[in-house]
């Protein structure tokens, strides 16, 4: 039989080794897996995050595995590149750092083995991810197992896959259930086992066959369907290789039965029902610990989306760790599963875009959260050409092929026009659209929507990405780009009422359900990171956002304030916003009614007095929640937003009054023709390709320059670091001298980004 052990324990890492060495290296440093050498400085900011080879070295006694007659290791994450050796040779080799490979061992193996590891996440043409917004943490970050198996056993090899298929289909109260195996080795006399088992175990179904019939359909009377958060019920089905009344190996695979359809009209339709998702996308990684997760912090943020009544989660930007995939089975979540084909389109690595897709589907077939395979994310970032949309054309091509009961999706980068010729390759796309943070206005969001949706009316559209930064800043009048828990709040309260009554959206996911390492930005006051999270990057603190998502989707009462971190005010009436999933909330100022609201939007806005201290207190039902307000006369200095190594603070820039300067919206200088010219200058400058038309490689178009109107021109430069542009202080200031001048418009007023005025 099958057994696998586990390997994780005491490996030797060097970052600073050369070469593999020829026995085990004692001066080396001891780890355990799982492990990233990015943890620390893949978050801290600077995009100085170390991405070279590593090496990872194991002693593996024979005499401490189960005897059996194939070895094969298993590899299920190491990122991004790895080659494995076993005894001095090179046994393997992988790229692609987010799903599971095996390497056979069986002929090679010894009595005392030295099994090395070299792991690369440097730069190159041929792997994705290489341009992105977040960190590409080095490392085998994921567990390392070396399973024992008999001469015939289940494929171990195909794909990283799991050697078994199984493929639900509901008629009626009944399911027709296909479960195909994939051997290997097999002989003559021996045969195979099929049952399948209800959540308790029993048999519900079984069939017996010889080794060659590698595909059975069984029926389910009577059946229970898997029907996301309300029902996920799930089923095993087991199949076993046996001679001569011996189990030679076992494999299994959970699974549900479920039908569903994308409407263009009528949004997610599962089993016959409309079940809209309205849900959040994630990062695998946390603060700390990078990508090198236990099982404990998985079930920790399952328990925080459950927790925010999400229907949907999008598993960003690449594959996730099964046990993930597996608590999304369990809890009902449903999944956009997708490969890192992200934001720069590369002809080289066309063949490793494939592999991953292939290994994606191939070792996460079996789960029915999963509803859409992601083809790619942002890829038109700098436009669409014919070898971008053949590569296209080929991947979904060969997901229909792996997989004939699920759709393709997209997710579509903001200024790529409607009509473009890629989105008619996919059978669904979503969009990033990120109006009322970069350019535009949260009230731009559900009209462009509802354009996409006149103009094509049989595509279905959904919204992959929307968001803000959200750090522990705090003002009484927020305005887009201020980075307060305040601005965060009101965007997504406008976002949620946006969405969530359109029916026709497929999807929409919230970027980002938890803060996540980008150690190219420098923005906010805390580098490192992206903060459109709804929660802390160490998972410690829920924003205010979170909960106004939990007033519309969680059926759980409660009723929160926000606000709580912002006490000190200096105002003598001050806001108080209340979200609930009740009808009605009751505000109290120390024990004395202020007012009684009731909403059908779930969020409740009270003006309070803030006079002296006052103890605030809101009841919903039979819940409560309070905290203690203060009146200040002057604004506490630990609200306002103070940027950490800033190359230039909004002050020391010098801004004569009806001139331009650097605090001013790309937009407004962009209206000037003077304005437009030294703008494209300084474009060509930073990317010395022609005529100004890029900037960090990225085509200036209409759109992009729309999206990027709303940045003032010193967070537009700040945040160039995400694609590895980086501005120096003395370019600034001369640039700065050369918007100064510029005569204002006189209806432009001055903008205040950046002064920190509450």
């Amino acid at each position: 039989m099958r057994q696998t052990v586990n390997l994780n324990h005491k490996w030797a890492f060097s970052k600073e080794a050369a070469e593999v060495p020829a026995e085990f290296p004692k001066n080396w440093v001891f780890v355990n897996l799982p492990h990233t050498w990015n943890a620390i400085d893949g978050q801290d900011g600077g995009n100085d995050y170390y991405r070279g080879t590593c090496y990872y070295a194991k002693q593996i006694l024979k005499s401490e595995l189960p005897q059996n007659a194939r070895y094969y290791l298993e590899f299920c994450g190491a990122n991004a590149s790895a080659q494995v050796y076993w005894n001095g040779e090179c046994i393997g080799r992988h790229d692609g750092g987010y799903s599971t490979f095996r390497t056979e061992i069986s002929e090679a193996l010894q009595e005392e083995n030295l099994l090395v590891v070299s792991v690369d996440n440097g730069e190159n043409e041929t792997v994705y991810p290489q341009m992105a917004d977040f960190t590409f943490y080095g490392g085998l970050y994921r567990d390392v197992n070396l399973i024992a198996v008999s001469d015939a056993h289940f494929d171990l090899e195909y794909y990283g896959g799991s050697g078994i298929a199984v493929t639900p289909t509901v008629q009626g109260d009944s399911a027709q259930v296909r479960v195909q195996v994939f051997l290997n080795s097999v002989k003559k006399g021996q045969s195979l086992f099929y049952c399948l088992q209800d959540r308790d175990g029993k048999h519900v179904s079984e069939a017996v066959c010889t080794a060659d019939c590698t595909e059975v359909t069984m029926e389910i009377p009577k059946v229970h369907l898997w029907h996301g958060r309300k029902s996920p019920y799930l089923y095993t089905a087991c199949a076993e290789l046996r001679e001569n009344g011996e189990v030679l190996d076992r494999v299994s695979a959970r699974f549900g039965c479920r039908s569903f359809r994308i409407d263009a009209e009528k949004g997610f339709i599962l089993n016959g029902e409309p079940y809209p998702l309205r849900g959040v996308s994630r990062h695998q990684d946390r603060w700390g610990l990078g990508n090198a997760l236990l099982p404990e912090h998985h079930e920790e943020d399952m328990d925080l989306i459950c927790e925010l009544g999400a229907t949907t989660v999008r598993l960003a930007h690449y594959q996730h760790d099964r046990y993930f995939y597996d608590l999304c089975d369990e809890r009902g979540l449903v999944v956009w599963a997708e490969i890192p084909y992200i934001s720069k389109h590369m002809p080289k690595a066309s063949e490793n875009a494939e592999a991953q897709l292939r290994e994606l589907i191939v070792q996460n077939y079996n789960h029915p959260s999963i509803v859409v395979w992601g083809l790619s994310n942002e890829i038109t970032m700098n436009g669409s050409d014919a070898d971008l949309l053949e590569t296209h054309k080929h991947l979904n091509a060969l997901a229909h092929e792996l997989d004939s009961t699920r759709p393709t999706t997209v997710a579509v980068v903001s200024m790529c026009d409607m009509h473009d010729p890629y989105l008619k390759i996919p059978d669904v796309i979503s969009y990033n659209h990120y109006f009322g943070w970069y350019g535009g206005d949260t009230a731009m969001n559900g009209p462009w929507l509802d354009r996409f949706h006149e103009t094509f009316p049989d595509l279905p559209i959904g919204v992959s990405e929307y968001g803000c930064e959200g750090l522990d800043w705090h003002t009484s009048d927020p305005v887009q780009g201020d980075y307060t828990e305040e601005y965060q709040a009101y965007y997504h309260e406008e976002l949620i009422k946006q969405l969530f009554t359109r029916p026709y959206l497929w999807a929409t996911h919230v970027w980002n359900m938890f803060d996540f390492g980008a150690d190219a930005r420098n923005e906010g006051g805390e580098n490192g990171q992206n903060h459109k999270g709804l929660v802390t990057f160490d998972r410690k603190y829920k924003k205010d956002a979170f909960y106004a998502y939990k007033a519309w989707l969680s059926d759980e009462p409660f009723v929160h304030i926000c606000g709580k971190r912002y006490t000190e005010r200096t105002e003598e009436v001050t806001k108080v916003t209340v979200y609930s999933n009740l009808p009605t909330v009751e505000l109290f100022r120390n024990g004395e009614s202020i007012d009684r609201q009731t909403s059908r939007e779930h969020f409740f806005y009270f003006d309070v007095p803030n006079i002296g201290e006052s103890r605030i207190e809101a009841v919903a039902g039979e819940v409560t929640d309070g905290f203690v307000l203060q009146k200040v006369d002057s604004f506490p200095e630990k609200y306002r937003l103070k940027e950490k190594g800033a190359v230039l603070n909004w002050f020391d820039i010098t801004a004569p009054e009806g001139y331009f300067s650097l605090n001013d919206k790309l937009s407004e200088i962009l209206e000037t023709d003077e304005g437009k010219k030294i703008f494209f200058t300084f474009a060509e400058a930073l990317n010395r390709k022609g005529k100004g038309e890029k900037i960090a490689g990225f085509t200036m178009g209409a759109d992009m320059l729309k999206m990027l109107g709303g940045f003032t021109v010193l967070r537009l430069t700040g945040l160039l670091g995400t694609a590895g542009v980086q501005v120096e202080k003395d370019e600034l200031l001369e640039l700065n001298r050369q918007l100064n001048q510029i005569p204002r418009a006189s209806n432009i007023a001055p903008s205040d980004e950046g002064a920190g005025t509450p």
